[in-house]
């Protein structure tokens, strides 16, 4: 059920490893895209415009929670990596307890807060109390976030990207038909979406768990494993809690926009939620590639193999160019189609944004590439801060397109927000690596990489 992915060719191993992941991001998509769609054309404009003013305190808090359970899974690839399966069993045990621990506290505080957050963000009134009734839910879901994400991500890091993508379909189907079953027959408008969600990622997770318990005997911890282990504890908070700001840094940058972009009408706020949803489709492979490069590190740094890291991140760019491409050309000639399945085929201005933002966005997806690869690439080495910073590059050009950039050039100010970030990122990111990879070489030569 395991992948060793210090042997063997990089490219074969990535293209292997990536494609089930880009089905598992494409289907997890499906949870955000049939939300918008259904209620976009049931609920109409402004129910997709409440829904949307969400997106951006949605991935700051959601973010930092997939976030944190990445860098949990880093230090079980070390030691899957370094063939440690004792230590390996008793890092998934302290996950489990710092999982419970930040689960708890995060749903605590983000729906006490909830509604606060978006009168901070000046949400519109004629849809704010929509959206705190839909992101409401959704805070409430966080310890099945947790979950999900916390049991695919150490299923991941043993080299098995097949299984959580079988859930993933499954729940995403489910996600279907309970949104048609809530908001229609039901009639709890967006609550009901949001609803939808909670469960169907609640399912996903639970049949992770389970499928870890019962088909992976080098997880089975036995009772003394289970012993809380403050240093071990403080490693994974180390990888997790990096990776979970460097999430919640570039959201601040995505919630400063989102505040400047809901000063522009509702009816901005709606291009820009249909054109998030196909964005986040057409960024699903750099997300499958990003996920791949941290378990590649991971693993061949723990086996001390850094000789393929350069390999494979070569492979990776090459992947990521070819795919940019490609996705340009979908923007332009698909835009518009594509805008019709959120929004009626008469708000002919909004399908226009949306396409327009569309194209700028995948103008720049190869710098986008180059984020999602070598930061993850970076992160599965061992060097989660270096995440947090790319965040706060990240944060700083998105909070000078909602600070200047929206209220001198309107709605192209917002659609130049995120180009301007994945730039700023780039420049920090690529030098990084370079740093990383000789303080690597150093550690090795000195016997202490993994």
């Amino acid at each position: 059920m395991t992948k060793d992915m210090t042997k063997g060719s990089p490219m074969k191993l990535i293209l292997g490893f990536s494609v089930p992941l880009l089905f598992g991001f494409v289907f997890q998509q499906c949870y955000s895209l049939v939300d918008t769609v259904i209620v976009g054309r049931f609920l109409g404009k402004e129910n997709l415009a409440a829904v949307g003013a969400t997106g951006s305190v949605n991935f700051l808090i959601i973010g930092f929670c997939m976030g944190v359970c990445s860098g949990f899974s880093i230090p079980v690839s070390h030691k899957f990596g370094a063939k440690d399966e004792e230590g390996l069993r008793k890092y998934v045990a302290n996950c489990v307890w710092l999982a419970i621990a930040f689960a708890a506290v995060l749903t605590v505080a983000t729906t006490l807060l909830a509604g606060r957050i978006l009168g901070w963000m000046k949400t519109p009134e004629n849809i704010i109390d929509r959206s705190h009734a839909y992101i409401w839910v959704i805070f409430l879901g966080i310890p099945v976030t947790f979950l999900y994400n916390m049991t695919s991500g150490i299923i991941r890091a043993l080299g098995d990207s097949k299984t959580p993508v079988i859930f993933l379909v499954m729940s995403s189907f489910l996600n279907v038909g309970l949104d048609l079953f809530f908001i229609i027959y039901m009639e709890s408008g967006v609550q009901g979406a949001a609803w939808a969600t909670v469960i169907s990622q609640a399912v996903s997770g639970i049949c992770c768990l389970l499928f870890m318990i019962r088909k992976f005997e080098i997880l089975r911890v036995k009772k003394g494993e289970w012993r809380p282990d403050k240093h071990m504890m403080q490693a994974l908070c180390a990888m997790g809690v990096p990776m979970g700001l460097q999430y919640s840094v570039t959201a601040i940058g995505s919630v400063i926009l989102q505040s400047a972009t809901n000063t522009l009408g509702s009816d901005a706020v709606a291009a820009v939620t249909a054109s998030g949803r196909i964005y986040g489709f057409l960024a699903c492979p750099f997300d499958a590639m990003g996920s791949t490069m941290a378990t590649y590190g991971g693993q061949n740094v723990g086996a001390g193999r850094l000789d393929r890291i350069s390999q494979g991140l070569k492979s990776c760019i090459m992947l990521g160019a070819g795919y940019s491409v490609a996705a340009l050309f979908i923007s332009i000639f698909l835009g518009r189609p594509l805008a019709t399945l959120f929004l009626d085929v008469s708000e002919l201005a909004v399908i226009d944004n949306v396409r327009f933002m569309l194209i700028m966005n995948t103008v720049f997806f190869f710098p986008l590439a180059l984020v999602n690869i070598i930061r993850f690439l970076i992160q599965g080495m061992g060097f989660p801060t270096f995440a947090i910073l790319a965040g706060v590059f990240e944060m700083l050009a998105r909070g000078l397109a909602g600070f200047l950039l929206v209220p001198l050039l309107g709605f192209t100010g917002v659609t130049l927000g995120s180009p301007i970030a994945w730039i700023f990122a780039d420049a920090f990111l690529i030098p990084a690596y370079f740093h990383v990879r000789r303080t690597l070489e150093a550690k090795l030569a000195e016997g202490t990489v993994v």
